[in-house]
């Protein structure tokens, strides 16, 4: 079982794991093509980067592999659903909406499915986060149709159930590290073959002329998720899932300064929230 304590080393790796989530989103939203062929060029690049780790990576117990297949179902809706946030909104709308919903959503099924029992302190920690999140995504610059909430709020129920997928497989794996190279490698390949059957090979030339960008971005995605599921085996998915989301302030701070999409003192409260929330978390 995970330890109830939430230590600094995983706070501050988990914090990390934000920052380069952030990072692959804003190179996503940045890339300025097509949503769906910017999706498949980091899936691409995540796929490729798990597969020259796999020899190093070792390979996840034998009780893993149906919440590995699980796992994969799950996040091709995931691809899905992100391009067509980040098709129809600004990063610093679509980012927050998708990731403040899901630790409240994660935290509930927590209880049901994975027996966590978060006390007053974390659940306080956890809302916080959420409704700061949820505040930055509202005062995003701009006016953003209704399908784009639709869309990012699609998103965040299926992050909440692949949280809690893989949160309890990793649990099983005995080996974070090979779980989760495994689950990027194989994960990524059902959407790259869907994308390949719509597009043929104008999507096979689209990744290939962005290679560069796809390999950074899928390394940071591969290294943000495999940081955050290690924090699973050592912390509650409840309160690993609500500290990770401190990504959406590193991407409204990209989005601000790099992307051009405004920030603002309402922004700026619900920055202090997160802020407030992850103290109480840690405190």
């Amino acid at each position: 079982m995970p330890a109830t304590e939430l230590t600094l080393g995983v706070t501050l790796a988990v914090l990390g794991a934000g920052f380069l989530h952030a990072l692959w989103n804003a190179l996503l939203k940045s890339a300025a093509g097509d949503p769906i062929l910017d999706t498949a060029l980091i899936v691409a690049g995540s796929s490729a980067v798990a597969l020259a780790v796999l020899p190093f990576a070792g390979v996840p117990a034998r009780a893993a592999w149906p919440f590995i297949a699980l796992s994969a179902v799950v996040h091709f809706g995931y691809y899905i659903t992100l391009a067509g946030a980040y098709h129809r909104a600004d990063l610093s709308f679509a980012y927050p909406l998708m990731r403040g919903v899901a630790p409240l959503i994660v935290t509930l099924l927590g209880v049901l499915f994975l027996g966590e029992h978060p006390g007053a302190k974390t659940l306080t920690g956890i809302a916080l986060i959420s409704i700061g999140i949820i505040v930055i995504a509202w005062f995003a610059s701009g006016r953003h149709p209704l399908a784009a909430a639709g869309w990012a709020l699609s998103n965040a129920a299926i992050i909440a159930a692949y949280t809690l997928v893989d949160g309890a497989g990793v649990r099983a794996s005995g080996n974070a590290p090979g779980y989760v190279t495994w689950l990027i490698f194989l994960e990524g390949l059902p959407f790259l073959v869907w994308i390949y059957a719509r597009r043929g090979s104008a999507a096979a030339r689209y990744i290939g002329s962005r290679w560069r960008r796809g390999i950074a971005g899928g390394a940071a995605s591969l290294a943000a998720y495999g940081i955050v599921l290690w924090a699973m085996t050592r912390a509650p998915v409840a309160v690993v899932a609500a500290l990770r989301e401190v990504s959406v302030l590193f991407a409204a701070l990209i989005g601000s300064l790099v992307l051009k999409e405004g920030f603002g003192w309402r922004r700026m409260a619900g920055a202090a929230t997160v802020v407030a929330g992850v103290a109480a978390l840690k405190l």
